[in-house]
């Protein structure tokens, strides 16, 4: 109830802006704003025949409240496409009332494409309804669970680890099947190709992050030595594959700075993909432990390698942890 009284007070307050300024214009019995000509023809209806507000009056209400009154600097509006006339509309209807300035504040309208279904159309249940998300991530989980069984991993992990294992597999899949795509575009949603363990995936993505942390701890070394080391010695890169792997991690800050710009979090999946590949290259030919053939006894450790390791996890932590993924010690 309070939230209705104050969305009537803020769109009062609006609709009193724009009739003073004489931006309100009689239509029919609605009182409408004309946006600028190249950004809507579609006119805003501010006051209905019956006197009553709409979303137009409500959303311009809240573009000033949060202007006005929250002193933000930059505002991020996330709806589908079909939102995009009507947003559209709103800033250019706010500049005109001088509510918005944009040398001042930052607006961003984050649209997303239509998720389809297997068959090429929206997707649906089997009797038409909408998918609700509950059901959606009931479904992951239980397909999680029967993929790690079929690995093995139930004999290999203990009960907490696999429901961990699981909940987080499943979560994190469904999150990074959605975020990996281009978010302007639609894309076809699949259970099976979302938690397959290759490829640009989380379940892939994921496993390559517990191999990576597991690294030191097979061969004996503490993570707490070789950060010791990483603060007090130089790392010295002499392989190609080192110094591709360097390379590599030293694009995060230009990724995340193009990231908070454009508002496209599949740039950061795609890092992400590119961060695991070119450490696979760098595992494969530059070795971290060297192991004794027959008695498997370690006979050499790489520390600059090994902190090559920590620091390749650490950055796939923080690409998890911007995209809401939580990986795993071990699955």
């Amino acid at each position: 109830m309070l939230k209705g009284i104050f969305n009537i007070c803020m769109s009062e307050a609006v609709v009193k802006l724009l009739q003073d300024k004489g931006l309100l214009i009689e239509d029919e019995g609605r009182k409408v704003m004309f946006a600028k000509p190249e950004s809507s023809k579609v006119p805003l209806t501010v006051v209905k025949t019956d006197g009553s507000y709409t979303y137009d009056t409500s959303d311009m209400a809240t573009l000033k409240q949060r202007i006005e009154e929250e002193k933000a600097d930059r505002i991020i509006y996330v709806t589908d496409e079909g939102q995009s006339t009507h947003f559209k509309t709103i800033f250019s209807c706010g500049e005109i009332a001088e509510i918005w300035d944009r040398s001042k504040v930052r607006v961003d309208h984050a649209t997303f494409g239509v998720v389809l279904g297997e068959d090429g159309k929206k997707f649906k249940t089997r009797s038409g309804d909408t998918v609700r998300l509950a059901d959606l991530l009931l479904e992951g989980v239980r397909r999680a669970e029967e993929k790690l069984k079929e690995k093995g991993r139930d004999q290999e992990l203990t009960a907490e680890e696999l429901v961990a294992a699981r909940d987080n597999v499943a979560i994190g899949c469904i999150k990074y099947n959605d975020l990996c795509h281009n978010r302007c575009h639609e894309y076809m949603f699949s259970f099976d190709k979302m938690l397959e363990d290759k490829g640009n995936t989380a379940a892939y993505l994921l496993y390559q992050y517990t191999r990576i942390k597991s690294i030191s701890r097979l061969g004996g070394v503490n993570e707490e030595e070789v950060l010791q080391r990483a603060a007090n010695e130089p790392l010295v890169l002499e392989h190609e594959k080192e110094i591709k792997l360097a390379k590599t991690l030293m694009k995060f800050p230009i990724v995340i700075e193009r990231l908070l710009d454009d508002l496209l979090l599949h740039s950061l999946c795609e890092y992400l993909y590119e961060v695991s590949q070119t450490f696979s290259e760098f595992y494969d030919n530059c070795y971290c432990i060297e192991r004794n053939r027959e008695t498997k006894e370690v006979i050499k450790i790489h520390y600059n390698r090994l902190m090559m390791c920590e620091a390749t996890a650490r950055i796939m932590a923080a690409c998890f942890n911007i995209l809401g993924v939580k990986p795993v010690s071990r699955m």
